[in-house]
């Protein structure tokens, strides 16, 4: 088998991976906000096939949201909001984490993993968070009672990022591990 082959195959397997995890823990909640163990195999298939892969990766993570399990509430709030949120930043997320263990992986391949893998999620957050303002402000300010601004940053930042970091980087020497014996 050729290796563009074994690309488009490794590339399949790890989007099946991303629907499989979005399917079966998509619904989980901490503190009000979903928590997306999908950015591991996002992280791991951007390291493996290149920084493409890692945004067709987080694309289909932000489909597979977007079908599996739809964030309801911002929806109904802002449907075409909702869509360009979701994939720009599933997208993002897998763009810069295999890009950063693209140029980073050359000095050392740990340190290139804990950087994608920390990068991953931030983006994620990050740039849901700039949805939420664009996007969704108002209806964050009634569901809240008008303290938008402190829900989103306690909520959205500091609940989801720090379990979807501490996800991302206790596994992230797994996550090494996993890549070395792929590429073998």
């Amino acid at each position: 088998m050729n290796s563009k082959t074994k690309n488009m195959v490794g590339i399949g397997l790890f989007c099946a991976i991303v629907l499989v995890l979005q399917y079966i823990f998509g619904n989980i909640t901490v503190g009000g906000t979903s928590i997306n163990p999908v950015l591991v195999p996002v992280v791991v298939g951007a390291a493996m096939y290149g920084w493409q892969a890692g945004a067709l990766l987080g694309l289909v993570s932000g489909i597979a949201i977007l079908t599996i399990t739809p964030p309801q509430l911002f929806l109904g709030w802002n449907i075409v909001g909702t869509i360009l949120t979701v994939l720009v930043k599933g997208t993002a997320s897998g763009l810069v984490a295999g890009l950063a263990y693209h140029f980073i992986r050359k000095y050392s391949n740990f340190w290139a993993v804990v950087t994608a893998a920390v990068l991953c999620p931030l983006v994620n957050t990050g740039i849901f968070v700039a949805g939420c303002y664009i996007f969704f402000l108002p209806g964050i300010a009634t569901l809240t009672q008008g303290d938008a601004f402190t829900f989103i940053m306690t909520v959205f930042v500091g609940v989801n990022i720090l379990v979807e970091l501490g996800i991302n980087v206790v596994l992230a020497p797994t996550i090494a591990r996993l890549i070395k014996v792929g590429k073998q």
